[in-house]
C-alpha cells in the first residue's frame, strides 16, 4: 500500500520574477546537472544537454509566485552533498529545483484522452538553446561513471530523480517524497525503493560521482556533424528553394505574372486559358458523326450515332448546352446516375440530337464516357434549364440501342439508335402482350410511351420497349427505371453467353411478377438486369410448385450490382408479384464469379400453417434450417413447419462438401 506523503513545508513570501532569475542564474550549473541525470539517457548525449539547458530556462515564471507556492526549505538531516545545506536555504532555489524535478519527469506521466492512455514525448530543446553544424556531449568519464550511466538507463525517470536528488541535493526520504508527489509521480514509495536499489559508487574524496564532469552539460566537448550528410541536405535545401521560386513565378497571382484583371476581376479564367477546354465550349468544334458511319465501324456504340433533330444548326441553343454543362447555375436542376461525375468534358463532345421533344429544346451530347442531356423550355428566354448525365462507357449494341429523350409526366420518348429497324410497346405486367408497334420519326425518335408513372408505391403498369436490330431478328426488351439509357431485361443462368432477352411465355411470366420489385434498383445506375430461376420446388399440403429467382441488376461503373432473391408460388393472376427474400448490394452472387445460391423465406398455406421454405442452386446436395426452426433435407429444397414469426436461419452444402449460407 502507498503511504501518504507528509504535508509540504509551510510557505514563505511571494516569488518575484527578478529573484528568481537571480537565483537562476547563480544555481545555473547545478539545476542543469540535475535536469541532465533526470532526462532520459535514450536522448542521446547531445540532445540530453541541449534539452537540460532549455528545461531550466524554461523554468523562470512569467509572474510573480504566490507565497502559498514558495515552500521554506525543510531542514537536512545529513547533508552529504557538496555545499547542500547553504544552497537548500534559498527558497527561490528551492522552487526552481521543484519546478526543474517536475519539467524533467513530464515525459514519464501518461496523459488520458477519453478511454486513451498517451504517454507525451520527452522535453525538447525548442528554439533555444539552438547549435548548428555541430554536436556537444559532457566530458566523458571512467569506469565508475559508465556503471552509473548503465544503471540509471535501467530504472525509471523518478528513480533517477531519486538518485540525483540524494547525491547531488542530500534531501532526505521525506523531501524527496514530497518533491515527486508535487512532480505528479503516482507512487513516490516505489520510486524511492527503486532508486535506493540503483548501485552508486562513492566517488573520489574531493566531491561525490554524481558531480564529475560526466554528469556537467555545462562543461561541453565539441565534435562536428555529419559532414557529407550535412552537405547532401544543403543541396536539397537549395533545390526546393529554387523549385518554390519557379513554380511562384509559373502559377504566381496577375501582379507577378505581368497579366491583368479581365471583365469577371480576381476571379480565375474560367478554363484557366486551356485550349482544348475552351474549344469544348465552341459550338463548331462539337464533334459530328456521318450518318452512314455506323454500317462500316468496328464497333457500334454511341460514338457512331450520328447528329440528328432540326436544330443542329442552332449554335445559340448548343453553346448554351456546352456554357451548362460547364458551369450549371443556380438555375439549372442537374441530375447523375450514381458513379458519374458532373464535371464538364475535357474536349469538345460529340453532338448526337438537338431538336424539340414534348414542348422542350433538347440536346444530347456524348464525351465518350458520359451522355449529356440539356432540356429548356421551347421559345423561352429566361428561367430555369435541366441537366442529366449518365455513365455510357463501355457500350455495346444492345446498351447503345436507346436513350431517353424526354419526358412528359410519365409518358417517355426515345431516341433509338440508327441500327434500330422496328420498335414496339409492351406491358410488362401482361405475359401474353406480344407488342405494339411504336412509330418513329425519321430521326428515330419514338412517339411518347406510357412510362410507370412517378409514383413507386403504384405498380399498376410497367412498360416495356422492344426494339429490332438490322442484324439480329429477336428483339432485345427494355424498361424505364427513370434514368438517361433504358434497363435491358434479360433472363436465364448467369452463366449462358450471349444473355437471352425475357421474350419466352416462361420468362415473360416470371419476369411479369418481379417487374414490380425491380422499381428498388431505380437511380442506381442500373445497365442491364438478369433474372434466373434458380430452383424449383414442390410445396407442402399440395401448395403447388413454386419458382426461386435471383435478379441481378449490373450497374454502368461495374461495381454496385444489385441483387435480389424472390419465390413465386402459384397464383391467380398472372401479375401478382412473387415474395421477395432478400435484397442487397455489391455482391458476386447470381453473375458469372457467383452462381452458388442459397434464399429462404417463411410461407403460409392455403390452411394458415407456416412453413420455411429454403431452396438452392444446381451445385446444393442438402439444406438445413436452424435458430427458432430446426429441421434438414437432402437435394435443393427444403420445407419445415414452423409457427408464425418464427425467426430461422438456413444453410446448405455443396457437392464439393462446401457451406454455403444464404444472401443477406
Amino acid at each position: 500500500m502507498t503511504s501518504r506523503p507528509p504535508s509540504p513545508p509551510a510557505p514563505a513570501g511571494p516569488l518575484d520574477v527578478e529573484q528568481a532569475e537571480a537565483a537562476l542564474v547563480e544555481h545555473y550549473p547545478r539545476l542543469v546537472r540535475l535536469a541532465y541525470l533526470i532526462l532520459p539517457t535514450t536522448l542521446g548525449r547531445h540532445r540530453r544537454a541541449l534539452g537540460a539547458h532549455a528545461l531550466v530556462q524554461r523554468t523562470l515564471p512569467r509572474r510573480p509566485v504566490p507565497a502559498e507556492d514558495v515552500p521554506l526549505p525543510a531542514p537536512r538531516d545529513s547533508p552529504t552533498a557538496h555545499n547542500s545545506a547553504a544552497v537548500g536555504a534559498d527558497p527561490a532555489y528551492v522552487w526552481l529545483r521543484a519546478q526543474v524535478v517536475r519539467r524533467a519527469l513530464s515525459g514519464e506521466r501518461p496523459r488520458r484522452f477519453g478511454p486513451w492512455e498517451v504517454r507525451p514525448l520527452p522535453p525538447h530543446s525548442g528554439l533555444f538553446p539552438r547549435v548548428v553544424g555541430l554536436r556537444l556531449f559532457p566530458r566523458s568519464g571512467g569506469t565508475d561513471e559508465l556503471a552509473l550511466v548503465q544503471a540509471l538507463s535501467q530504472v525509471s525517470g523518478a528513480a533517477r530523480a531519486v538518485v540525483a536528488l540524494r547525491g547531488l541535493e542530500g534531501l532526505p526520504d521525506r523531501d524527496i517524497r514530497v518533491l515527486l508527489h508535487a512532480a505528479g509521480v503516482p507512487e513516490p514509495e516505489r520510486a524511492i525503493a527503486e532508486g535506493s536499489a540503483v548501485p552508486c559508487p562513492a566517488g573520489s574524496r574531493d566531491r561525490p560521482l554524481l558531480a564529475s564532469p560526466e554528469f556537467d552539460p555545462c562543461r561541453l566537448q565539441a565534435r562536428p556533424t555529419d559532414l557529407m550528410r550535412r552537405r547532401q541536405h544543403t543541396r536539397a535545401a537549395l533545390a526546393a528553394t529554387a523549385a518554390v521560386l519557379v513554380c511562384g513565378v509559373l502559377i504566381g497571382p496577375p501582379g507577378l505574372t505581368g497579366g491583368s484583371w479581365g471583365p469577371d476581376g480576381a476571379a480565375a479564367p474560367r478554363y484557366a486559358r486551356n485550349a482544348a477546354a475552351e474549344s469544348a465550349l465552341d459550338p463548331g468544334e462539337l464533334t459530328r458523326v456521318p450518318a452512314a458511319a455506323w454500317k462500316t465501324a468496328s464497333r457500334s456504340d454511341f460514338s457512331v450515332w450520328p447528329a440528328r433533330g432540326g436544330l443542329t444548326r442552332d449554335t445559340d441553343l448548343l453553346r448554351r448546352a456546352l456554357a451548362v454543362w460547364a458551369r450549371p447555375g443556380s438555375d439549372v436542376a442537374v441530375g447523375a446516375t450514381r458513379g458519374t461525375s458532373t464535371a464538364p468534358p475535357a474536349g469538345p463532345p460529340q453532338l448526337l440530337y438537338a431538336g424539340r421533344a414534348g414542348g422542350s429544346d433538347v440536346v444530347l451530347l456524348h464525351d465518350g464516357l458520359r451522355v449529356a442531356r440539356y432540356a429548356e423550355p421551347h421559345g423561352a428566354t429566361g428561367g430555369s434549364a435541366a441537366l442529366d448525365l449518365a455513365r455510357t462507357d463501355l457500350a455495346d449494341t444492345a446498351s447503345a440501342a436507346a436513350l431517353v429523350l424526354s419526358r412528359d409526366g410519365s409518358n417517355v420518348r426515345y431516341l433509338t439508335a440508327p441500327w434500330i429497324t422496328a420498335a414496339a410497346s409492351a406491358d410488362l405486367l401482361d405475359p401474353d402482350d406480344g407488342g405494339t408497334p411504336l412509330r418513329r420519326d425519321a430521326d428515330g425518335v419514338t412517339d411518347a410511351l406510357a412510362g410507370s408513372g412517378n409514383d413507386p408505391r403504384d405498380c399498376s403498369r410497367q412498360t416495356g420497349l422492344l426494339l429490332t436490330s438490322q442484324s439480329r431478328a429477336r428483339p432485345y426488351l427494355y424498361t424505364d427505371l427513370g434514368e438517361l439509357t433504358p434497363v435491358r431485361l434479360t433472363a436465364g443462368s448467369p452463366q449462358a453467353a450471349p444473355a437471352s432477352d425475357a421474350l419466352g411465355g416462361t420468362a415473360r411470366g416470371r419476369l411479369a411478377r418481379e417487374i414490380c420489385h425491380l422499381r428498388a434498383m431505380a437511380g442506381s445506375g442500373v445497365k442491364a438486369v438478369n433474372l434466373w430461376e434458380f430452383a424449383r420446388q414442390r410445396l407442402p399440403e399440395n401448395g403447388g410448385t413454386a419458382a426461386w429467382l435471383c435478379t441481378r441488376g449490373e450497374t454502368w461503373r461495374g461495381t454496385g450490382a444489385r441483387v435480389q432473391t424472390s419465390v413465386q408460388p402459384p397464383a391467380r393472376e398472372p401479375r401478382t408479384p412473387g415474395a421477395l427474400a432478400v435484397r442487397t448490394d455489391g455482391t458476386p452472387a447470381c453473375g458469372p464469379r457467383g452462381t452458388d445460391v442459397l434464399s429462404g423465406v417463411l410461407w403460409k398455406s392455403r390452411a394458415d400453417h407456416w412453413y420455411v421454405l429454403a431452396a438452392g442452386s444446381e451445385r446444393v446436395r442438402s439444406v438445413r434450417a436452424t435458430g427458432g426452426v430446426t429441421g434438414s433435407a437432402e437435394g435443393r429444397t427444403l420445407a419445415v413447419r414452423a409457427e408464425a414469426g418464427a425467426r430461422a436461419g438456413v444453410t446448405a452444402r455443396l457437392s464439393d462438401g462446401t457451406e454455403l449460407r444464404p444472401l443477406r
